[in-house]
């Protein structure tokens, strides 16, 4: 099938965006399209709203995987497109939707022509939260057809069309959530002396917060602490009995992660105790860095180089970014590289409008990448 295939499954997709684990629509419209490919030359399995695609090899000695991540995200979409989201208040603002075409179209590729490994497609739900990939890992599906290594992508908008951004060892961070739930005791406004106020409190402690990394992480070290949102009170002339933060965490490393936590425990405690309140911590979902094989990874920079004269290697620097992929190469060899999509809006931001002629140049890339992969072990 032409590439230009894969582009109107990718605007369908962006039509259709839904949070995790309710990718109804989503996995419906993948499972029409894989209906349409060669039953014989593939097998098929559904895990909640995720499915897992083995396409069979010729010669098999291990099995390739490749993930692709399905969820969109809790935003209005603000683009030019004609095709914008027909789902109010979501959208695919992370590239998902270009992320499952483009697997799509490595799939439909190895389906009509079979190299001798066997590959699995893995169309993840929830990787924006709450995190599909480790509990997918620890589903009986998966287990049955466990890969021997495993790969992925992710758009980055800074990059041009044509360039794709890697390097070896930790290339995102470890991520927490952070949700903090203050309850004092409320009251009038003219009173202060009779109350607890939360509003206070929760600004104390936003501010103490903002030394955990200053003061407590190696600066040699990388870390962060955002508070994101604060909500408090009912209207102006009342003292709030409750406030509520929420934010997250990224560390390089998981001693700093430990470290980090026990700082924001302590600090919590000291509110408690200052305020004379009740404090809650829930750190939600928390993502694993990702760490890419350092071997592997050097070997396909190494090929792109050599193989590839129209794609541009980057070798990047690590972010703070998160993504659950990170879980899955904490048991699997393998790694995740950015594609440039050349966009000036971020990721996450209602307006990104990533350049569709990546999906050709990922397709490409990977299928070369995968039957040159596959070679290496005839």
């Amino acid at each position: 099938m032409s590439v230009s295939t894969f582009v109107r499954i990718r605007r369908d997709l962006h039509q259709i965006p839904e949070p995790g684990f309710a990718e109804f629509k989503t996995q419906r419209y993948l499972l029409d399209y894989l209906e349409q490919l060669p039953a014989e030359r593939f097998e098929l399995k559904t895990w909640k709203t995720g499915i897992l695609v083995k396409v069979a090899g010729r010669n098999p000695k291990r099995t390739i995987a490749w993930r692709a991540d399905m969820d969109g995200l809790p935003i209005t979409e603000e683009t030019s497109y004609p095709f914008r989201s027909r789902h109010e208040g979501y959208m695919h603002a992370c590239g998902h939707d270009m992320h499952m075409a483009i697997g799509l179209g490595i799939l439909t590729h190895f389906v009509h022509h079979p190299i001798d490994d066997d590959l699995l497609f893995i169309f993840q739900p929830a990787e924006e939260g709450p995190g599909g990939a480790k509990p997918m890992m620890e589903s009986e599906e998966f287990g049955e057809w466990r890969p021997d290594c495993i790969f992925a992508l992710h758009i980055a908008p800074e990059y041009p069309v044509g360039h794709i951004a890697t390097k070896p060892g930790i290339l995102f961070a470890n991520t927490s959530e952070l949700m903090i739930d203050l309850v004092g005791k409320g009251g009038h406004a003219a009173f202060p002396h009779k109350a607890n106020d939360m509003v206070v409190a929760a600004s104390h402690l936003v501010t103490q917060l903002q030394s955990v990394i200053s003061r407590n992480i190696d600066p040699l070290d990388s870390a962060v602490i955002t508070v994101g949102k604060i909500e408090g009170g009912t209207r102006q002339n009342i003292i709030a009995e409750k406030a509520r933060l929420e934010g997250t965490i990224r560390t390089f490393s998981t001693d700093s992660m430990t470290r980090v936590k026990d700082r924001i425990e302590a600090l919590v405690k000291g509110v408690e105790a200052g305020f004379e309140c009740k404090a809650e911590i829930d750190y939600g979902c928390g993502y694993a860095q990702v760490y890419n094989h350092e071997e592997m990874t050097l070997q396909f920079m190494d090929w792109v180089r050599g193989n590839l004269p129209d794609v541009t290697l980057v070798h990047c620097a690590e972010a703070m970014t998160g993504e659950d992929f990170g879980f899955f190469l904490t048991e699997i060899p393998g790694f995740l590289f950015w594609l440039g999509a050349d966009t000036p809006y971020g990721l996450h931001h209602s307006k990104i409008e990533p350049d569709e002629q990546a999906i050709e140049v990922a397709i490409d890339v990977v299928t070369r990448y995968f039957t040159w992969l596959s070679d290496q072990q005839a």
